[in-house]
């Protein structure tokens, strides 16, 4: 499954600069999924060393992560709800995401001034909230009036639907996203089919100055108690640094982020917040071709974990062989697997978890 995530802001918070610390490596992405994509879409790499852990005992020619698309969405100004700015292509782009990454300036620097005057990260997501609250409101009423038209009939799915998209109606009227209206599972799924984008989950990426890594600030500290009331996720990063380290080889990179007290670039950090935020998670499939991770949503059954190779695998599944990288590490080879009956053979109610290795038989 593609993960895309739109990359959203107002004017002058970095958010190109790290937009263009994310295409850097692009060049490098020929052996990633949707390496063949348009200027506005980067590619994030979701850093896993289990892969390499795999390649010790099956020796392969490629090693292909999962990734994220990160979206430029075009800039957002006051107003891009009426058409402000380029206010449609905005939405319409956004619209296409999985999830909303927000980035929020949380450093001060006269030299690059910020559009409202100042710099108050709290103002500045209102705003964006705003902007994508009003736009939801007039998909919604739209809705309602589609639904009412429909419900004339009496039928009962159009009347639950219609009672359904005035409480969403309602809510947005009320200024508030999508996101925090309590609905049934049920409710979700449908809504989920109306495009609205502040249902969608958000990722706040809090961009400070150096001086201010690993932590953060007063003010990242609180984007994060937002995020901790509206259970949103969120990253601290340094839009100068990243950019630096998008240039830099692995060993320069290791020694800048061990200057500043970081493990891994914020952009990896990134990914493995996009998947913890969207319950998502990978298994793997390992050849002599090429040893690959696929994304999944967590609680997927191993039928939809084949659809992710080709649609033709879930409509002709019959099983799949698995077996988990400790046994792997434990026994050396998949033919030492199968010898000590370690590698299973799981049929259409298997639920797939986290890292498994699978191969999958089908017919169609």
């Amino acid at each position: 499954m593609a993960l895309s995530v739109g990359i959203v802001g107002l004017p002058n918070v970095g958010k190109s600069t790290v937009f263009n610390a994310l295409t850097a490596g692009k060049a490098e992405a020929a052996n990633y999924p949707f390496c063949t994509i348009d200027p506005n879409v980067g590619i994030v790499p979701v850093p896993d060393p289990r892969l390499q852990r795999i390649q010790k005992h099956i020796p392969c020619q490629k090693i292909i992560p999962a990734v994220v698309e990160i979206v430029d969405i075009a800039g957002l100004v006051k107003g891009a709800s009426e058409g402000e700015g380029l206010g449609n292509k905005f939405l319409a782009n956004i619209r296409e995401t999985s999830a909303i990454l927000m980035m929020v300036r949380c450093f001060d620097d006269p030299n690059v001034i910020h559009v409202a005057g100042s710099v108050d990260p709290m103002r500045d997501i209102d705003i964006i909230d705003l902007e994508l609250v009003l736009a939801d409101g007039d998909t919604a009423d739209k809705r309602v009036k589609k639904a009412a038209n429909q419900s004339k009939s009496g039928n009962k799915d159009a009347k639950a639907e219609l009672a359904l998209a005035e409480k969403v109606q309602a809510h947005l009227a009320a200024g508030h996203a999508a996101r925090s209206l309590e609905l049934s599972d049920d409710e979700r799924k449908i809504v989920a089919t109306w495009g609205l984008m502040t249902a969608k989950p958000v990722l706040y990426c809090c961009n400070v100055g150096e001086e201010d890594l690993p932590n953060g600030n007063a003010w990242s500290d609180q984007v994060r108690a937002r995020a901790e009331r509206e259970g949103a996720g969120v990253v601290i990063l340094c839009g100068k640094i990243e950019a630096e380290l998008a240039g830099m080889s692995d060993e320069e990179k290791t020694e800048l982020l061990a200057s500043y007290g970081l493990k891994e670039p914020a952009l990896a950090t990134l990914a493995h917040e996009c998947y913890r935020l969207l319950g998502l998670q990978s298994y793997f499939t390992a050849g002599e071709k090429e040893i690959r991770a696929w994304t999944i949503r967590k609680g997927a059954l191993a039928p939809e974990a084949a659809g992710v190779i080709h649609t033709d695998f879930e409509k002709g599944f019959i099983r799949a062989n698995v077996y988990t990288l400790a046994d792997l590490e434990q026994h050396g080879s998949e033919a030492a697997l199968k010898a000590v009956g370690k590698l299973r053979q799981e049929g259409k109610t298997y639920v797939v978890q986290d890292g498994d290795i699978m191969h999958f038989l089908f017919n169609v």
